[in-house]
């Protein structure tokens, strides 16, 4: 059932933007910082230094603001140290706290979502994430102490929310089938130092309580081509799951154009509490290879070893992943943002190998106006899991593993009504493909409605 209040809520707030969009519209273009036009004692023009200002396009920085090449470099991570494409223009704030250079960002998405059909539902949730980091130069390197939080655990009751062909992880103690998870109070914690080893060489250290280890792309909620679509990827847990895990440790090299990292954590998910921090031995492993051939594209493949990832179930999951990401600034200061994603799984305990596929992006025909499209391909084998008689019956009858494809358009409009943060109202919709054994309890069409509003800290210029 649809909520008439958020409905009047939606229709009401064109009206307040046509009255606040007067003002100037060079408000929400991205500023590119600007090369002093003197260069410090003993700094060349083609230092690695030098190298890495020119050409960074960080909106909400402040003119005066001073980093080393090391912490240019740390300012680029995402989650993490997973990166976007270099030329995506992160919507941040850069303030400066005496001698620390600081980076805020946030977003929220107030989401009224439909999901039709027999296993379906609707809910009003809101889906956010906040972070800020503190960046401080230690001789030629730099120190990063990186934090991450969700206020989800509140703003998601219940525990999940709707979502058609979703599965991972548990609520009330069953396995969560059809709804999506709520992320955790504590999506991060962690600390990072970087160190050039020479003109073209970067070394990177990075622990984290709390943190996202060296395996799979950008995570969904942080990913560049995913800026405009609220709910999770149907592949989350065979792709990026793991950016929220617990006693990470990192090593990283990177080398002119590439990247190469290991890393090791704790590989069971979450539990259902979501507002502490949990703890347990570094008993998964993790290797990452990236490539950086230019500032517009991004490729990485790696694969790990996650120990009991799914706490009620036995056996291990060998995960693999590759990817291919391109962001192409646009000339009114947004990003077309595009990626492909493959990722797949092995089951130790069942020996099945599951795979997924998805295709991503986020197009700003204007300023103000975003298209959104994502497919994806993912096989299920957890979809009857909460009801143990029909699963087995389906794995006689039809098997256990059943490929769901997933296909996703939509729109946002940005309209100014806050001076200080970004708001846009659009809407997906979702049609999704299932074999022929499971529509009985699908329905032959099911499909589902997000209507939305965004809310986004507005970078100062």
């Amino acid at each position: 059932m649809w909520r008439p209040a958020f409905f009047c809520v939606v229709l009401l707030v064109p009206a307040f933007g046509q009255e606040a969009s007067r003002s100037d519209d060079s408000d929400n273009q991205q500023m590119q910082m600007p090369m002093p036009e003197k260069k410090a004692a003993g700094q060349q023009a083609n230092s690695p230094e030098a190298k890495a200002h020119e050409g960074m396009q960080m909106p909400g920085m402040n003119h005066g603001m001073h980093m080393n090449q090391a912490g240019m470099y740390l300012m680029n991570m995402a989650s993490g140290t997973s990166m976007n494409p270099q030329s995506w223009p992160m919507p941040m704030l850069m303030p400066r706290l005496g001698s620390w250079n600081l980076m805020l960002m946030g977003q929220a998405f107030i989401v009224d979502t439909q999901q039709a059909g027999p296993r379906g539902g609707d809910k009003l949730y809101s889906a956010n994430a906040f972070m800020i980091s503190a960046e401080h130069a230690v001789g030629n390197g730099s120190l990063m102490f990186q934090s991450m939080f969700s206020l989800e655990p509140a703003t998601v009751t219940n525990r999940s929310y709707p979502l058609l062909f979703q599965t991972g992880e548990t609520a009330y103690g069953r396995p969560l089938v059809d709804a999506q998870h709520p992320h955790n109070f504590f999506m991060g914690l962690g600390i990072q130092y970087a160190r050039p080893l020479g003109e073209n060489t970067m070394l990177q250290l990075y622990y984290a309580p709390v943190g996202d280890p060296a395996l799979g792309p950008v995570a969904y909620p942080h990913r560049a081509s995913a800026a405009e679509l609220p709910e999770a990827t149907l592949s989350h847990h065979w792709q990026d799951s793991t950016h929220i895990a617990d006693n990470v440790a990192t090593i990283a090299i990177k080398h002119a154009w590439f990247r190469l990292e290991a890393s090791g954590f704790y590989g069971s998910e979450p539990g259902e509490n979501r507002w502490i921090i949990e703890w347990g031995s570094m008993n998964s492993y993790s290797g990452r290879f990236s490539v950086f051939p230019s500032k517009n594209w991004m490729f990485q493949v790696s694969a790990g070893r996650l120990t009991r990832p799914e706490r009620q179930e036995p056996g291990d999951v060998v995960r693999t992943t590759a990817s291919l990401h391109y962001t192409r600034p646009m000339d009114f200061g947004n990003a077309w943002s595009t990626s492909l994603i493959w990722g797949r799984n092995h089951d130790t305990f069942t020996q099945h190998n599951l795979n997924s596929y998805l295709a991503e992006t986020v197009y700003p025909i204007s300023r103000k106006n975003f298209l959104t499209g994502r497919i994806e391909y993912v096989d299920k084998d957890e979809l009857f899991a909460d009801t143990p008689p029909l699963e087995e019956q389906l794995d006689r009858m039809a098997g256990s593993t059943f490929r769901i494809g997933a296909y996703t358009a939509g729109y946002t409009r940005d309209i100014a009504i806050f001076k200080d943060v970004e708001t846009g109202i659009g809407a997906n919709a979702t049609a999704y493909t299932l074999p022929q054994a499971i529509k009985p309890y699908y329905g032959d069409r099911p499909w589902g409605i997000n209507v939305y509003v965004r809310l986004r800290i507005k970078p100062t210029q």
